[in-house]
């Protein structure tokens, strides 16, 4: 056996024994590289005479095709056995019964928000936020509550360090203080409603330190009590879905507001139900009145030509009447069990035209 007999022996041997493609690849390089033994062959033919380096380079052509061909069908072989292990231990048992789809669940706060949204938006009313800590100014002074008055006292409120120009911060007790933005950034005529989380120093069974309320402004020319009125009388049957709801406005009093009212909406509590509707008893639900003339000239707006109403109430409060929620901690203890029986279908986006509630 002659040289070249021999090396095809060895590289065939090698390549049919290649356990992978990294071995194979380090056959290939041994006889087909820049340095390997075939190529090595092929360079030392320069010494050689015409005839035998045209015999000598036929032959190596032959081994190097030869070989050629044996490392192409071991790297098909082995290509084909790692994508059988890679399907074998990827293997997926269709009879297997499929992971159940898990659902998610819009919170009834997120939900009564979107609802009143959606009735005032259709009344023209803006959304209008602000921030969560406010100034002494935006939060009391503005609203007409003096120095002396009890919102003020530790009690009530929770007072944060002094900002960076010495002024009292507080964390609102009410979204109230948007309005006192709104109306210091633009002009006349303002309708605007402001949801958003306020704060109070109080916790039982029908408080909690952060809860939500929804506030509305309207300022223009010639507003009186009765689009107050209207405006309640229209939002509040939308909510409550309860065409004939009766409305009671109730002589209150408020810093921010004169006149001042608190209204009741008609219920039923025989047998220890609650139903809405014109039942002969009240439930009182929110707090209103026509902005102070105070109010309006601490923002600097003219109120003998300007005047207007505003209204706020507490989101839970109205969520928990509309859907039975007995406890009002309980929007805040983040159990799946409670939000799953209360919480709403994230698809169902509330409108006035295809219902608030489905």
């Amino acid at each position: 056996m002659n040289i070249l007999d021999s090396l095809k022996a060895d590289l065939l041997a090698a390549a049919a024994a290649a356990p992978d493609l990294a071995a194979l690849e380090e056959v290939r390089v041994d006889a087909l590289g820049k340095k390997g033994r075939i190529t090595g062959l092929m360079k030392d033919m320069g010494s050689l005479t015409p005839d035998e380096r045209r015999e000598r380079g036929q032959a190596l052509n032959a081994v190097k095709e030869e070989i050629s061909q044996a490392l192409d069908a071991r790297r098909q072989v082995l290509k084909a056995e790692a994508l059988a292990q890679k399907l074998e231990a990827e293997r997926i048992d269709v009879s297997l019964p499929a992971r159940p789809e898990v659902e998610g669940r819009v919170h009834p706060i997120s939900q009564t928000v979107e609802e009143m949204i959606a009735i005032f938006a259709d009344m023209g009313f803006t959304v209008a936020e602000g921030p969560d800590i406010e100034t002494d100014f935006n939060n009391f002074t503005a609203l007409n509550i003096p120095p002396e008055h009890p919102a003020r006292q530790m009690h009530d409120t929770f007072y944060l360090p002094n900002g960076p120009d010495g002024g009292t911060r507080v964390l609102r007790t009410h979204t109230s203080p948007v309005q006192i933005r709104t109306m210091l950034a633009g002009e006349p005529p303002i309708r605007i409603i402001a949801p958003g989380r306020t704060y109070r120093s109080d916790y039982d069974q029908t408080h909690t330190p952060m809860f939500h309320q929804i506030e509305g402004l309207v300022i223009g020319e010639n507003i009186h009590m009765g689009h107050l009125k209207g405006t309640l009388l229209e939002f509040c049957r939308a909510f409550f879905q309860v065409d004939d709801l009766p409305l009671r406005f109730r002589p209150s009093f408020f810093p921010f507001t004169e006149p001042s009212a608190e209204v009741d909406i008609g219920c039923s509590r025989k047998g220890g139900e609650l139903k809405l509707g014109n039942y002969g008893d009240w439930l009182e639900i929110l707090g209103c009145g026509m902005v102070h003339p105070k109010v309006l000239e601490n923002c600097g707006i003219d109120s003998t030509r300007w005047q207007g109403f505003a209204f706020g109430m507490g989101i839970e409060r109205v969520a928990m009447l509309k859907y039975g929620i007995p406890d009002l901690r309980t929007f805040f203890e983040a159990d799946l069990r409670w939000l799953k029986h209360y919480g709403f279908v994230p698809l169902d986006v509330p409108s006035l035209a295809q219902g608030l509630t489905r």
